[in-house]
């Protein structure tokens, strides 16, 4: 009896396939799954450093120079004179006290003193703010010294995790679970 073409070449097919299929089989069958051994312990910190970030701003501010007053025609003021004693002192504060009760209000106020001319412009300044962003640690665990980059200071202990998994070329690690 012959075969069609199309079944012949399926048949054929089918005989080249089911070999390899068995043989990959048998590597999933015979492949060893390596499990993790995970277990936590604490390292001694020896130094922490900050890693910063700078950031740069500017802003526009307006900076003035006073400019010293124009000389006027006032006279100067006395200086003032030193009292005597102590009696004294206390006979002017009593006098003082009295004397205001029956004086009336003054008439005309002292004139305000001449405005302060600026000199004003308008310049930018710079500024620089530096804000952690990380933590360079240093730490040691049995005798060997380590250094890690954390998003925070640890303190004086770092919590650690130790795993410990046999090498196995072609071997799956799976995590445990």
């Amino acid at each position: 009896m012959r075969l069609p073409p199309p079944l012949l070449l399926a048949s054929l097919l089918a005989c080249t396939i089911a070999p390899a299929r068995a043989q990959d089989d048998d590597e999933s069958r015979n492949r060893v799954v390596v499990v993790e051994n995970v277990r936590f312990d604490y390292a001694q910190v020896l130094n922490v450093e900050p890693v910063y970030q700078t950031l740069r701003a500017t802003r526009t501010e307006e900076q003035c120079d006073p400019v010293p007053p124009a000389p006027s025609a006032l006279p100067a003021a006395p200086p003032p004179q030193e009292d005597d004693g102590r009696f004294t002192r206390i006979m002017d504060s009593v006098k003082d006290i009295f004397s205001r009760r029956h004086e009336p209000a003054p008439a005309a106020a002292a004139p305000a003193p001449a405005p302060v001319r600026r000199n004003c412009r308008i310049v930018e300044v710079g500024r620089e703010f530096r804000r952690p962003i990380a933590y360079d640690v240093d730490y040691v665990y049995k005798g060997t010294k380590y250094r890690s980059r954390l998003p925070e200071d640890p303190g004086n202990r770092l919590r650690i995790r130790i795993t410990v998994t046999p090498y196995v070329p072609g071997a799956t690690v799976v995590p445990p679970r």
